[in-house]
């Protein structure tokens, strides 16, 4: 419906992109949330099986539907891991329930977001008559793919998606590599809101403690352990740094009682879960930040790390690995240091050189910042999205 006046279409007649997250949404999730309810072009509805974090993530709750789940999923899942040996997918009660919601919602465009709940969700994709487009974010590329059933699933999802996104180059080049067609394939890099995290140079005096910081969740892949054999290795040049690990996850009680093993306990902090502000404070606190990750043993991989992206946004210098997605965020030398994978020695060497070389600490800092603002804004990436849901919605 058109307004008299200017002639402009009323807000109400923006078409609908119905997002499907199978739990809106974890802890960690943040950016997805900050995706979702950026769009401006298109009305976001979502789709989930579980809603929760509500104060962290708010989103109106007309526009959001909870899929109810069957009983005995359980019983599901275990038929399909140890008599089908192939992924689960919905019942057909769940796929008629799934369409007559997007039915409702007037959804033009149906967005899963994550590959490995795409697999589950192929009846749906193959059934909505709109556009899909499927989102991959890293690990939903890399575990389970020496399974024949899961990759073949997985092949499924490609036929049948309209459009396939990954965060970064080289994870387009997986996922190229598993078979997704190459003309099917987008870029969508993730979004750093840069006025939420504004550039402060770090203090330069040589009489200034050392903070080191690692934000993520504590599971292999972070390399956490890494850091901690690294931090072990600067102490005895910088008595006084301390080092913080912010976040949660199921390798905290095995990462703290390494920390008391290396004897840091009384220069290590684990902070646990923080939310934005908390975490916030920790990031501009810091004069490092570290992010050594690595492919874990069940393929486990990175896209480009998000609590990597605004440390680079904040003006704090930061060393990384060559690691999936990381090295079209930090060029070495330019906006950060490389190191390679599972090397203590070389990460703790590219801390000490920061430490050592004020100069360099800043270089690196204001090329982290430039590197954000060219390719991570939030808004110029949501914009480069919508402008994907309409082209599909053009096509359809």
């Amino acid at each position: 419906m058109a307004n008299e006046e200017t002639g402009t279409k009323h807000p109400e007649s923006k078409p609908v992109v119905a997002s499907y997250v199978s739990d809106f949404l974890k802890p960690d999730m943040l950016h997805v949330h900050r995706q979702i309810t950026g769009l401006q072009a298109v009305k976001p509805w979502v789709l989930t099986h579980k809603r929760e974090n509500t104060a962290q993530f708010p989103f109106p709750d007309k526009r959001l539907i909870v899929l109810p789940k069957p009983r005995l999923r359980w019983w599901r899942r275990w038929v399909s891991k140890h008599v089908k040996r192939e992924p689960w997918q919905l019942f057909r009660w769940e796929l008629r329930h799934a369409l007559l919601e997007l039915t409702r919602a007037e959804a033009k465009v149906l967005h899963v977001y994550f590959g490995h709940s795409a697999i589950h969700l192929r009846p749906l994709i193959k059934a909505f008559p709109r556009p899909v487009l499927v989102s991959f974010h890293g690990a939903d590329a890399g575990v389970d793919m020496d399974k024949p059933a899961h990759l073949a699933a997985l092949r499924e999802v490609f036929e049948s998606a309209t459009i396939v996104q990954a965060r970064s180059a080289s994870l387009m080049n997986d996922l190229e590599n598993l078979g997704c067609p190459r003309e099917k394939l987008r870029l969508q890099s993730t979004g750093i809101p840069l006025e939420d995290w504004t550039y402060q140079s770090r203090p330069s005096e040589n009489d200034q403690p050392w903070r080191i910081l690692q934000s993520c969740r504590l599971i292999e892949k972070k390399g956490v352990d890494l850091t901690l054999r690294a931090f072990a290795k600067v102490l005895p040049t910088y008595p006084g740094a301390e080092l913080v690990i912010a976040g949660s996850g199921p390798q905290q009680d095995e990462l703290e009682r390494l920390a008391g093993e290396l004897g840091l306990s009384s220069r290590v902090r684990f902070t646990g879960f923080l939310n934005q502000a908390e975490l916030r404070e920790e990031v501009y606190r810091a004069r490092m930040f570290v992010h050594p990750s690595r492919t874990s043993d069940d393929g486990n991989r990175e896209g480009i790390p998000n609590s990597m992206l605004e440390a680079m946004a904040s003006g704090a210098p930061v060393v990384a690995t060559h690691h999936g997605g990381i090295p079209e965020a930090v060029t070495d030398g330019g906006s950060g240091l490389l190191v390679p994978e599972n090397d203590a020695d070389a990460l703790a060497a590219a801390m000490l050189r920061i430490m050592e070389d004020n100069e360099l600490a800043r270089r690196l800092a204001e090329g982290g910042r430039r590197v954000v603002e060219n390719k991570f804004d939030r808004v110029a990436n949501i914009r480069i999205l919508e402008s994907c849901y309409l082209e599909m919605i053009a096509a359809d």
